[in-house]
């Protein structure tokens, strides 16, 4: 008589402490690559404190369709179990004052060398009534969100981003890449406040900043499209962003932009 098959155990079935940790950050929307990758850092002299990617993901299905259960997938990134196409964007009117492209933009800033140039957008909330403006420091990733809770015109976003790039040392205002949206209208006003160029990006083209986009797309998973962006409190955006830079990052080796912009500032207290 034939004994039945009896799959072998997976990892995170048998070990506890790597079980809570995984679950843990899951929670707090890392995901799977981000796992495996942090776990080698925060316990490097712990092999049992291992688990690749996938081991991650094959926890997770519970069908041989390998649709997610739903408590589980609201913790991944993308939120969901399964692919959702993207939707357009409404377009947003441009902004109308003379700007400097960047095309225009020193040479230095495009291989992020060099910290202190940030890329900047707005993500926007049902029927455009509401909004959150998005910064993204170029080299380490890190976020800060700029809360505006009176509208999402030129003067708010501009007394926004002074507020915000005026929390910074000198050296960390190297410059600020936008799209063509009006919120920038005040843009000049934004610079002789601050000593930071605004670059503006072409038309359609949002590659020309990869890394605020990327961002957007996380911040999505606690900011839905469709929905009423005015309800959330600045605390809650500060507690967003703690999220995401305490989120390891591949392009950094799988650092945290909280720990890399650490860095900068320790860097700029000694000197």
């Amino acid at each position: 008589m034939l004994r039945r098959f009896r799959p072998k155990p997976r990892k995170l079935d048998t070990n506890a402490a790597l079980h809570e940790v995984v679950w843990s950050l899951l929670k707090q929307r890392y995901s799977p690559v981000q796992i495996s990758n942090r776990l080698r850092l925060d316990f490097p002299d712990d092999d049992t404190m291992r688990v690749c990617p996938e081991t991650i993901y094959m926890s997770l299905f519970f069908q041989a369709k390998g649709e997610l259960k739903k408590e589980i997938a609201a913790c991944l990134r993308q939120g969901r179990a399964v692919r959702k196409p993207c939707n357009q964007r409404i377009p947003r009117q441009r902004c109308s004052d003379p700007m400097v492209m960047i095309s225009q933009r020193p040479a230095t800033v495009d291989d992020r060398a060099v910290p202190g140039h940030w890329e900047g957008d707005l993500i926007l909330g049902k029927a455009n009534k509401s909004a959150i403006g998005t910064l993204v420091e170029r080299s380490t990733r890190y976020v800060m969100l700029l809360y505006l809770p009176n509208g999402h015109g030129a003067v708010e976003v501009r007394n926004a981003l002074v507020d915000a790039i005026e929390q910074l040392p000198t050296h960390l205002r190297g410059s600020l890449t936008w799209d063509q949206g009006s919120e920038m209208a005040g843009h000049k006003s934004f610079t002789i406040a601050t000593d930071c160029p605004v670059y503006f990006c072409d038309p359609a083209s949002p590659w020309q900043r990869g890394s605020n986009e990327n961002t957007n797309g996380l911040l999505r998973q606690y900011f839905p499209k469709g929905t009423d962006l005015s309800v959330h409190t600045k605390e809650d955006l500060e507690f967003v962003a703690m999220q995401l830079n305490d989120r390891p990052r591949a392009t950094l080796g799988f650092a945290k932009p909280a720990e890399k912009m650490a860095e900068l500032l320790g860097c700029a207290n000694e000197n």
